[in-house]
């Protein structure tokens, strides 16, 4: 059929694109607009096959085969496909599986049922050569892309590049139309409004019972340090910690340890907490903040399905923008003020049920890191600071700088 049908290989197109634009192949150093890089791909094919586009698979690999935020964004686009490989761990290194595979497969799949007259390749992997030899066979016309090589020499297989009907090179002005380098400023998300509190959390000391056991417990593991050494092997000393963890509280209740006696008015750290905290007569949460529902409770199943689309097709996945996406969402629905306030003054606490939400909502987003399904320290503080600037915004809340 007088169609043409583009296959890509996502982890080559990026990485070649970050090594172009970013001088290394790591996709986490590039910006894209994956709107605006499927309608290039498409524009072109059409215009170096002169046929009509039919469709564009994009193949790439995700965790568990577990769809990440650009793989839904892009499978919800007019005339793309996606599909996934797993995307494994090893030596330090993601790599992907089962992707060429898969490319193969759909290449002479459908060669063999004519579906098309030409196919455009955006790959560099000679695996593919018996799949595009397989094609011509069938009488498809084979055209493959190759992005600018960084050090301008090939980033393809030569025997591909010698296969192919038709070569074609995505150059950087091309690239640029759709992929751009990130800036490595070293801040995650814009920081919310300051506020003093935050310079007594992070400078609230540990009790002096606390630092005895810890000091116990370092003496302990040099001495275990020192023995392993003696016996020819090395233990991994754990870092002393400046802020009290569970372990440190079960070590105070071992016994002949005195508990730690906190300030009358302290409470311990939880959600966005760090350290003890001087807070009169918080103890408890105030009763209108207490009775808040969740999200969840205020959401009708129209708005469920909405919020889903919304998370598809125009939440980015940034940390500090999904907080501020579920506070928006959670505020316009509560709209009772009142408790807002009282919240507002209850900062950087979020009540655990809400918190525990708004954790999980971070989840969809691939926020969890693969190795221990747990979100990043640096971005639950961006998560949380995006919470905090929409519940600001949303209570006028002016905040005043550390240390007035």
């Amino acid at each position: 059929m007088d169609r043409c049908i583009v296959l890509v290989d996502a982890g080559y197109l990026l990485g070649a694109a970050a090594s172009l634009l970013a001088g290394e192949p790591s996709r986490s150093r590039i910006t894209v607009d994956h709107a605006a890089l499927v309608q290039g791909l498409r524009e072109r094919a059409e215009s170096d096959t002169q046929r009509p586009l039919l469709r564009i698979y994009w193949f790439d690999g995700a965790p568990d085969r577990v769809p990440q935020p650009e793989h839904r964004r892009l499978r919800v686009m007019p005339r793309v496909t996606v599909r996934l490989g797993a995307l494994t761990r090893s030596d330090g290194r993601w790599a992907q599986k089962g992707v060429d595979a898969a490319m193969h497969a759909e290449l002479t799949e459908l060669a063999r049922n004519r579906a098309c007259s030409d196919i455009v390749l955006v790959t560099g992997d000679g695996d593919l050569l018996p799949g595009m030899m397989a094609a011509k066979e069938h009488g498809v016309a084979v055209h493959l892309w190759a992005v600018q090589a960084a050090d301008g020499d090939y980033n393809q297989s030569e025997d591909l590049v010698a296969e192919a009907d038709e070569r074609r090179v995505l150059d950087r002005v091309w690239i640029t139309r759709a992929v751009r380098a990130k800036e490595l400023s070293g801040v995650c998300a814009p920081p919310p409004a300051p506020r003093p509190e935050i310079a007594a959390i992070l400078s609230a000391p540990l009790p002096d019972a606390a630092l005895g056991a810890r000091a116990e417990r370092t003496a302990q593991d040099a001495e275990h340090a020192q023995a392993a050494a003696d016996n020819g092997t090395q233990e991994r000393v754990p870092a002393p910690k400046g802020v009290p963890t569970p372990k440190d509280l079960a070590a105070l209740r071992a016994p002949g340890v005195q508990p730690a006696q906190p300030p009358a008015s302290a409470t311990l750290r939880w959600s966005s907490d760090k350290g003890w905290v001087d807070r009169p007569g918080a103890s408890a949460e105030p009763p209108e903040v207490a009775a808040m529902p969740t999200l969840a409770q205020l959401t009708t199943a129209e708005q469920r399905w909405a919020d889903r689309e919304e998370d598809i097709t125009t939440v980015g996945g940034d940390p500090y923008e999904v907080g501020q996406v579920f506070a928006r969402r959670w505020t316009v629905r509560l709209g009772e003020q009142a408790g807002l306030q009282k919240l507002s003054g209850m900062y950087p606490r979020i009540p655990h049920r809400i918190d525990g939400e708004l954790l999980r909502y971070a989840a969809r987003f691939g926020l969890l890191a693969h190795k221990d399904d747990q979100i990043d320290e640096h971005d639950r503080y961006a998560i949380r600071a995006g919470f905090w600037r929409e519940i600001d915004v949303r209570t006028a809340t002016e905040r005043a700088p550390a240390g007035e």
